[in-house]
């Protein structure tokens, strides 16, 4: 098993005529960092570690205008990947929290309302205590979107919040 028969890029090879191992792309085939509602942006064909470095922990702005395209992909893509422990409004009751798993925090605590947009991304790009890194699965400007969601869900939120705050205050 040790020496099995595999082609491994940049090599020569017999097997093809030009002598190479690795083929040409098919024409017209794009980088997955090359998709997304902005991919113009110059933040999009960055590595995950050019892109932590551009936007630290602190950075409390986004690398561009929100449209409601962007926020319409971000809700898209909180669903898929995000609400199963976050839950669809941020609150941390997903299916997987209902299943016995560890519960997130919620994006309406008082520290993640206030925390920087760079602190989201930093956390989505390398992971946090439970939560793994969705750098592989995420490019960077679906993450920036997913961020630009989670801004929208806690301002919708927050009224709720308030109100339940204060109820609590009153017992």
């Amino acid at each position: 098993m040790q020496d099995q028969p595999k082609a491994k890029p940049f090599r020569s090879s017999s097997f093809f005529k030009d002598g190479l191992s690795s083929r040409a792309p098919v024409e017209g085939t794009a980088a997955n960092t090359q998709t997304g509602p902005a991919a113009s942006t110059p933040v999009t064909n960055a590595s995950a570690s050019q892109v932590a470095a551009a936007y630290p922990d602190d950075v409390d702005k986004f690398p561009f205008p929100i449209t409601q395209e962007i926020l319409d992909r971000g809700q898209q893509r909180f669903e898929i990947f995000c609400s199963v422990c976050h839950g669809l409004t941020g609150n941390a009751d997903g299916m997987i929290v209902r299943r016995g798993f560890r519960k997130p925090p919620s994006y309406h605590e008082q520290r993640l309302r206030e925390a920087p947009v760079g602190h989201f991304f930093d956390v989505v790009t390398n992971g946090w205590g439970a939560m793994p890194s969705y750098a592989s699965q995420v490019p960077v400007q679906d993450r920036w979107a997913i961020i630009a969601y989670i801004r929208a869900l806690q301002l919708s939120q927050a009224g709720a919040q308030q109100a339940t705050e204060s109820i609590g205050d009153r017992k």
